[in-house]
C-alpha cells in the first residue's frame, strides 16, 4: 500500500486522518470537504482509496454513509477500527472553567453529551472535529473550546484541558476502505470474512422474513442489518447487511439463493477479511 493516495472527510488532525495514517502509514492522505467528495475522488482516479467512518461504539451509525454507498461504483476492501480519544481543547491561556462554548462534529458532540451537560457548556455543531480545533486556534478566545484529537491539539497549538472526554470508555469508530476495484480475497478456512450487500425486498407479505430466512436455516450469522428509506419514497426500504461468511462457502451460497428469490435491486458491496480486533469491541458486533 506504499505511495497510495487515500481520501478522507475533514481536515488535518481529524479522526479519519488518524485512521489513514494508522491503516496505511506510508500513504498520502487527501482531506475533503465531504464524504461524497472523498468517494468521488476514488471514482475519478484521483485517489486510490477512501477512508469512510460507518459507525461508532457510543453514537451509533453514520447514517449519511449508508445512503451514499449504493449510489457509487465502489467496493469495500477492508475494515479498520480507530480508537477515539476525544480531548477538550482550549487556547493556551484558558482553563476548563473558562470554557463556555464547545464546538465539534455532531457525532463527537453526541459521544461527549453527558460531559458537555455536566460542565454546562453550549454545544456548537461544526463541520469537523479538527476543523473546530482550527477555528478555536484562529479565534483565540478563552471562552471557546473544541472536542478533537491530540493530533489536532498539536497541529493547531491548543492546550488539552481534559483527555478522555467521551462519556463512555473504549470509544471506537469503525471505518471501511473503499476502492474502485473489487478485490475478493481467496477463501482460507482458518480466516474469517465479511460479505456486504444492499438490497430491497419484493412487495409481498413477510418478504424480509423470507429473504433472511435462508441465513438462519443455513447457519450463517448476520453481523449487521441496517434499514433506511430510499430517496423519494417513505414506503420502500433498503437494507444493508454484513454477513459473517465468504461467498465461496456452501452455506452462504444456499442462503443467498433464498435472498435473491425474495429480494430485488441487490448490490454487491464487497468481500473482505474480518478484522480480528473486532473481538475487543463487542459493541460493534
Amino acid at each position: 500500500m506504499n505511495d497510495k493516495v487515500i481520501a478522507y472527510q475533514g481536515v488535518e488532525g481529524a479522526y479519519s486522518h488518524l485512521a489513514c495514517k494508522n491503516s496505511f502509514p506510508k500513504s498520502i492522505s487527501i482531506a475533503c470537504e465531504s464524504f461524497e467528495k472523498a468517494m468521488k475522488l476514488v471514482e475519478m482516479k484521483t485517489a486510490d482509496f477512501a477512508m469512510i467512518p460507518v459507525e461508532n461504539s457510543t453514537a451509533g451509525r453514520v447514517e449519511e454513509i449508508y445512503r451514499l454507498i449504493p449510489k457509487l461504483s465502489l467496493f469495500i476492501i477492508k475494515e479498520h477500527f480507530e480508537p477515539v480519544n476525544h480531548c477538550l481543547l482550549g487556547t493556551h491561556d484558558s482553563r476548563i472553567e473558562d470554557i463556555q462554548y464547545v464546538g465539534s462534529h455532531p457525532q463527537a458532540l453526541a459521544q461527549c453529551y453527558k460531559n458537555i451537560i455536566d460542565l454546562d457548556l453550549t454545544a456548537m455543531a461544526k463541520f469537523d472535529t479538527a476543523g473546530s480545533a482550527k477555528e478555536v486556534s484562529e479565534k483565540n478566545d478563552i471562552r471557546y473550546g473544541a472536542i478533537a484529537s491530540k493530533l489536532a491539539a498539536k497541529l493547531y497549538n491548543l492546550k488539552i484541558l481534559q483527555e478522555n472526554f467521551s462519556d463512555l470508555a473504549g470509544n471506537v469508530t469503525r471505518f471501511i476502505i473503499l476502492s474502485r476495484d473489487e478485490v475478493i480475497p481467496k477463501f482460507e478456512a482458518n480466516k474469517h470474512y465479511i460479505t456486504s450487500l444492499v438490497f430491497q425486498v419484493r412487495d409481498i407479505p413477510a418478504a424480509l422474513f423470507k429473504a433472511l430466512g435462508g441465513f438462519a436455516t443455513n447457519g450463517v450469522n448476520l453481523l449487521k442489518i441496517e434499514s433506511y428509506a430510499t430517496a423519494g419514497s417513505i414506503q420502500v426500504s433498503r437494507f444493508h447487511i454484513d454477513i459473517d461468511a465468504h461467498p465461496n462457502e456452501k452455506r452462504l451460497k444456499l442462503a443467498l439463493e433464498e435472498l435473491f428469490f425474495f429480494a430485488n435491486k441487490i448490490k454487491h458491496l464487497g468481500v473482505y477479511e474480518k478484522n480480528p480486533i473486532r473481538d475487543q469491541y463487542k459493541l460493534l458486533q
